[in-house]
């Protein structure tokens, strides 16, 4: 059951924004073999800030977050 101000957490949540970090960390850690030469990064950096990313954002979705309960 979705909560009654879904569209707004949606928006507004920390935990929200912080997966589509994450989602997008990822995309570049898949992408980064096509660039390969281009930039110097190590592997694994792009997975292992998608990995903090997740961790961060699953803390954000168990803490209170102002402004979401109107």
């Amino acid at each position: 059951m979705l909560v009654a101000n879904w569209r707004r957490v949606l928006r507004c949540a920390w935990s929200i924004r912080l997966m589509i970090v994450a989602g997008l960390l990822s995309g570049v850690e898949i992408a980064l073999p096509l660039l390969d030469g281009y930039l110097p990064i190590p592997r694994g950096l792009f997975a292992a800030l998608s990995a903090a990313t997740t961790c961060a954002a699953f803390v954000a979705r168990l803490l209170a977050q102002k402004d979401l309960d109107r």
